[in-house]
């Protein structure tokens, strides 16, 4: 019996330990109304069948009935009193406390070296805050507990446990305190083992993004956990620029109509991407009354915080079919054997507590629960307190305050540490604390379907949204996805069971259309024209560019005209006033020559503009009086340019002369004819009429220069001469010049061109209202301003119209930004959608047609605008033209001395002659002599009439002279002999016998 005995035992205590616990715990809290193991007396016998469990007692066999022992050793463990308060008749407690239950079991079943053992005490909190509060002092007064746990669902009792711990320096751990307004630092002895809301607002964002949604709104509980996270997720919202137009706040203890009365007021809003936060309690009863309202139908998307989702698995399915569509993030719980088995054991364990309760899933708070036990029992066993003991303060006993009669925990500031430093693997995953709070993990994203909820996608710290996780290749992991992509989740139904994306918004209607305001202007009708025969009819530019832009929307929207008039048919104010009822949200766009002011952007949105942008000047076309003068031609240039010009086109002659004189036939003759002719070359290069007649290289060279020279001097006096005769006469041209003059302008009523000129200088008493072309046109004939200032698209049909009367002037505030712009209500989808097409029309040139289509084509009068400065053309001067006189000289001398170096050279015997009967002075005249005969030699003249050439000369040398001449004749054969050896040159050896020119002619 005895080895039977120890083999049972063995057995038991491999494989059966958890069981027999199991039984005594079930047996106790059936008997002995108590909750864990460590709670029963000490000395307790519990009979289950054959079974009997007694505390303390040794192994005995009594009428062949197994007795176990399962007492402590009182001797060698130690015993800490911890304190557990919870709400144990709410779900979320009981399946709070069954996790601490298992995880006290499990922990010392695996630990039983230890030398130290929880001891539980539980506490029922009733979801009063008042009531935890005092069976939190209770315990840490009267039974002097080392810890608490709380699983607290508001954040209101969590901050009082809070502060109680400080004061009492005992560990307060809470394993479902989620809100973002309890900090657990620097307060050192609040642990909260779960995720805090804010570490899910990137996880949001993120989401937001990939869907390219620009708007969401926050449907939260008007109490701490609702309210915590709002900060942090209104500044990730806002920093990638997706705005929250509205904050819907929902009492905690709403009623259904007040539910129903905040939806409607979303339902009238263009958002539809709603951000629910709130417990499970009230969000079930938020979406079965926006199912019923219509909410949960296509175009609506919904995204529940992880509070929420964590609840799926455990609340009734009726409650997640009006959640059908929805998108969830939950905390991710890595999937392990261990976890599993857990799960398995837990389901048996709290069904067979809770008969009543069906199809409950453990969620991730249970997890938090268990993993917090396991943390802090292995602190305690760290600490090994020989006691752990409270020390009492010496409080006067007339003080009436309960916290300063509590003691201090003497270990616990030793117990915070060793908290703080654990670190393990718990069922819910790695855990560790920084700054007393669980470290952020990655999330899972679900979407609610037909079967409960489906894993669509995860979001990591490090590589934010992917559609898998695969920890074991996390390196490479190519799963990871960027904005708007459409791969980034799995197949996702949402609501109105679809799978059609929402664009996350729509048009506000009002019955079924969009209201749509139209100014009603009787002076620019080309823009917007209101008819009332037979039928109230639209018309004009800006109704037909919105017509044109509606069509071009990727989805159809329906809109109607309301003309902003009052009865009569009159403006039923400015156009700030209507810009104002947009934004008062009595209609929902308004379409006309409307343009973005900045104190008009603060209540509305423009769309991008549509028309050109800034503000134009128009001035009146006036002939120049110098005009009509005969001698206007002579004005472009002034008086030096001119006689500079004659004397350059007189020294160009001379150097084509010099040039080409010896070689070139055209240049020889009379004298007269030599003067002539060049001449008439060097001033027919003026029209470029001086042909193709140039024999010297140099002489081309020269030529090319002082035609580059002729051609910027003749085009720039054919464009002075023009603007003399043609073009329009400005006075003035400047805003400083008609603020200097005194000039009275005009502009259009009710514009707000107006504070311009004022700021600018013009005094109210200068300026002219019109409210029509024809006015103004009036206004201009009858002098009574000299200039009009207005937004360039109504200076553009002005100028079209009166087209050879008037013209558009640039300015310093000429380029602006202000253009016809759309307008709709602030935040509106439309106006980013409205933008994107007008960006297309531009580029397509549609905008154009339409143009043409309402004003016709009468813009093609309209010139270049002119920039000007001053009242006159401008007159060209010297200092215009220096430096290209300057290239035409120096090029000129160039070539001459070249050519002269080149003839001295060829010549030099003529200059080293050692007759002493020839002078210098002699000498040049000869070279000169020389230089007028024609060169022989030149390929330019014929062989025949160089013969001839020197036979002339040959005759007029032997020619009978007196004696005086001798000089005369010794140069004169100077001159043959030159000729001679030059033509001897060309014809080589056929002179052998030393026959005359004549004879060899």
């Amino acid at each position: 019996m005895g080895l039977k005995l120890q083999m049972i035992l063995e057995r038991w205590r491999a494989e059966k330990l958890q069981l027999a616990m199991y039984i005594w715990e079930m047996e106790s809290r059936r008997r002995f109304g108590v909750y864990s193991l460590q709670t029963c007396p000490l000395v307790r016998t519990i009979a289950v069948g054959d079974v009997e469990l007694v505390e303390p007692c040794n192994f005995v066999i009594t009428n062949s009935s197994l007795i176990i022992s399962l007492a402590v050793a009182q001797d060698t463990t130690v015993p800490v009193n911890v304190g557990v308060v919870l709400d144990v008749d709410s779900l979320f407690g009981k399946i709070g406390l069954s996790c601490i239950n298992m995880a006290i079991s499990d922990f010392y079943a695996s630990h039983a070296s230890y030398k130290t053992r929880l001891l539980l005490h539980i506490r029922d909190s009733k979801g009063d805050v008042v009531v935890e509060a005092g069976e939190a002092v209770d315990l840490i007064k009267n039974l002097e507990v080392q810890a608490i746990i709380i699983g607290p669902e508001s954040s209101m009792q969590a901050k009082y446990a809070m502060n109680l711990g400080d004061n009492a320096q005992v560990p307060i751990i809470s394993f479902s305190t989620t809100s973002s307004s309890i900090t657990t630092f620097p307060t050192s002895y609040f642990f909260r083992v779960a995720q805090n809301d804010s570490s899910q607002v990137k996880v949001i964002r993120s989401i937001i993004q990939n869907f390219g949604w620009s708007e969401a709104v926050p449907i939260y509980v008007d109490y701490e956990f609702g309210e915590g996270v709002i900060p942090y997720l209104t500044n990730a919202l806002q920093e990638v620029d997706i705005r929250i137009p509205y904050w819907c706040v929902i009492p905690s203890m709403a009623s259904d109509d007040q539910i129903v009365a905040k939806l409607h007021q979303l339902m009238t809003m263009q958002t539809r991407v709603f951000i629910v936060h709130m417990l499970p309690s009230l969000g079930s009863r938020l979406f079965a009354i926006a199912k019923e309202m219509g909410m949960m139908g296509e175009g609506y998307a919904w995204i529940t915080t992880d509070r929420m989702t964590n609840f799926f698995g455990s609340i009734k399915s009726s409650v997640t079919d009006n959640m059908l569509g929805v998108i969830g993030l939950k905390s991710y719980v890595p999937n392990t054997e261990e976890l599993e088995h857990f799960k398995l054991r837990w389901q048996m364990k709290f069904q067979k507590d809770n008969p009543t309760i069906l199809n409950v899933k453990l969620d991730v708070f249970g997890l938090w629960a268990y993993d917090a036990v396991w943390a802090l029992a292995m602190a305690v066993e760290k600490v090994r307190a020989a006691n752990f003991n409270f020390q009492k303060l010496n409080i006067s006993d007339h003080s009436t305050n309960i916290l300063e009669r509590l003691g201090v925990s003497q270990s616990d500031p030793e117990l915070v540490q060793a908290l703080s430093s654990t670190v393990f693997r718990g069922l819910s995953g790695n855990f560790s604390l920084l700054y007393g709070q669980l470290r952020s993990t990655n999330f899972q994203i679900v979407n609610v379907n037909g079967n409960g909820e489906r894993e669509i996608g995860y979001w990591t710290l490090q590589e934010g949204l992917v559609r898998n996780l695969n920890s074991t290749s996390r390196s490479t992991n190519t799963s990871r996805f960027s904005f708007m992509d459409a791969n980034a989740f799995g197949p996702i139904i949402w609501p109105g069971d679809t799978i059609t994306t929402p664009k996350g918004w729509e048009i506000p209607k009002h019955g079924n259309w969009m209201r749509v305001l139209v100014p009603v202007n009787h002076g620019f009708q080309e823009f917007v024209r209101v008819s009332r025969a037979p039928a109230t009819t639209f018309s004009g530019y800006c109704i037909d560019v919105f017509t044109a832009v509606v069509e071009r929307l990727p989805y159809e929207v329906s809109y109607e005209f309301i003309p902003f008039e009052r009865p009569n048919g009159d403006p039923a104010g400015s156009y700030d006033d209507l810009i104002f009822q947009v934004f008062r949200g009595n209609y929902d766009a308004a379409v006309g020559d409307l343009s973005n002011r900045p104190n008009r952007s603060l209540y509305v949105d423009f769309t991008l503009p549509y028309t050109d942008t800034g503000i134009s000047m128009i001035l009146p076309v006036k002939r120049s009086k110098s005009s009509k003068n005969a001698w206007v031609f002579l004005k472009p240039l002034t008086w030096e340019v001119w006689l500079l010009s004659v004397c350059f086109f007189i020294f160009m002659g001379f150097v084509v002369w010099v040039l080409e004189h010896r070689i070139n036939k055209g240049f020889r003759g009379p004298l007269q004819n030599q003067i002539g002719t060049s001449l008439w070359f060097s001033f027919s290069t003026m029209v470029f009429a001086h042909g193709d007649q140039l024999v010297s290289n140099l002489a081309r060279f020269v030529v090319i220069v002082w035609c580059f020279v002729v051609l910027v001097l003749t085009q720039s006096y054919t464009a002075s001469l023009s603007s003399l005769l043609t073009v329009q006469q400005l006075q003035p041209t400047d805003v400083s010049l008609l603020l200097k003059n005194g000039d009275i302008v005009g502009l259009q009523e009710d514009s707000f061109v107006q504070g311009i000129l004022e700021q600018v200088g013009f005094y109210p008493d200068k300026l002219r209202t019109y409210n029509s072309i024809e006015r103004l046109h009036e206004l201009f004939e009858q002098g009574s301003i000299s200039a009009a200032f207005d937004e360039a698209p109504y200076m553009k049909v002005f100028v079209s119209t009166y087209c050879s009367k008037y013209t558009v002037v640039e300015t310093a505030f000429s380029k602006t930004d202000n253009g016809f712009s759309f307008v709709f209500r602030k935040g509106s989808h439309l106006t980013r959608d409205v933008s994107g097409v007008i960006t297309n029309l531009q580029k397509e040139d549609q905008i154009r047609t339409i143009e043409d289509k309402c004003f016709g084509k009468q813009a093609i009068c309209m010139g270049p605008n002119i920039t000007g400065s001053s009242n006159r053309p401008l007159t060209l001067s010297l200092d215009s033209f220096w430096g290209l006189f300057l290239i035409a000289w120096l090029s000129s001398s160039l070539a001459l001395l070249i050519f002269v170096a080149m003839f001295l050279y060829q010549h030099r015997h003529i200059l080293i002659c050692s007759d002493p009967n020839i002078s210098f002075w002699r000498r040049i005249c000869i070279l000169l002599q020389m230089y007028d005969q024609e060169d022989i030699s030149s390929h330019t003249i014929t062989l025949q009439e160089s013969v001839h050439s020197l036979v002339a000369v040959e005759s007029s040398a032997s020619s009978p002279r007196p004696l005086s001449s001798h000089s005369s004749q010794t140069a004169s054969n100077i001159i043959v002999l030159e000729m001679q050896e030059r033509l001897s040159t060309r014809l080589g050896d056929l002179n052998p016998n030393g026959q005359t020119t004549q004879e060899i002619a």
